[in-house]
């Protein structure tokens, strides 16, 4: 399983990814997300591949189970290594959605999006009308997608410990929002660091302006790189 940190190719077009990829002279773990994929469709996908990533799709699919299944009986025919749904889609959507990947051939590990790091406490109680915390609505969600039989979920740092504990260590816990201490948070609420993360117990991080926008980004991926790996 590739651990290395997860950069998030959030660009519009494949002449900016390759721009961004081409200094690199090794096999990263990047994500494609709706901006990417949407504007520019699957062939996105395998050229991205053809350059030998590895790759977290990032849509976060949210329907009514049989839609969500069919979708991703279709996207199981990409060579992606990761991709995910939403949680809040429920258990049947999940597992319909586990059933529509595996049925397509896919050996790609499905996880479950929690709640958005952009997300609040007080967001999520007013404008989700969910009561209560913001770790127990989380934790809650794991729960639901491990029993799905799915491989994980997508959490910020701050809950992986919490979901560690109840859930275990194998169970996959994939957290964006990653700064290095001096960068910007920019529309994210939950953020943290790469050693935070990793003292926190994420499996995962991605990774995208700290690095994407970086002056020199190979420089600054090897360097949060290294911090996720000494996780002090």
């Amino acid at each position: 399983m590739n651990t290395n940190p997860i950069i998030a190719l959030d660009f519009r077009n494949m002449d900016e990814v390759m721009h961004f990829l081409k200094p690199f002279d090794e096999t990263l773990f990047v994500k494609i997300g709706m901006e990417l994929y949407m504007q520019n469709g699957p062939g996105i996908v395998k050229q991205v591949r053809e350059l030998g990533h590895d790759i977290f799709l990032d849509l976060k699919l949210h329907d009514i189970p049989n839609t969500v299944g069919q979708a991703m009986k279709g996207l199981a025919a990409l060579d992606i290594q990761m991709i995910n749904v939403h949680a809040a889609g429920g258990s049947k959507m999940m597992t319909a959605a586990l059933d529509g990947l595996q049925s397509g051939g896919s050996q790609a590990q499905l996880i479950a999006v929690t709640q958005l790091t952009s997300t609040s406490q007080g967001m999520m109680n007013k404008e989700q009308g969910i009561p209560g915390s913001i770790n127990d609505s989380i934790v809650n969600y794991a729960r639901i997608t491990q029993e799905a039989g799915l491989a994980g979920v997508v959490c910020s740092a701050n809950e992986s410990a919490l979901i560690r504990e109840a859930l275990g260590d194998t169970f996959l816990k994939v957290t964006p929002g990653i700064r290095t201490a001096e960068d910007a948070a920019g529309d994210q609420v939950r953020v943290a660091t790469p050693e935070f993360a990793k003292q926190n117990g994420s499996t995962h991080i991605v990774v995208g302006r700290s690095i994407t926008q970086a002056e020199n980004p190979v420089e600054k991926y090897h360097f949060i790189k290294k911090a996720w790996e000494q996780g002090c």
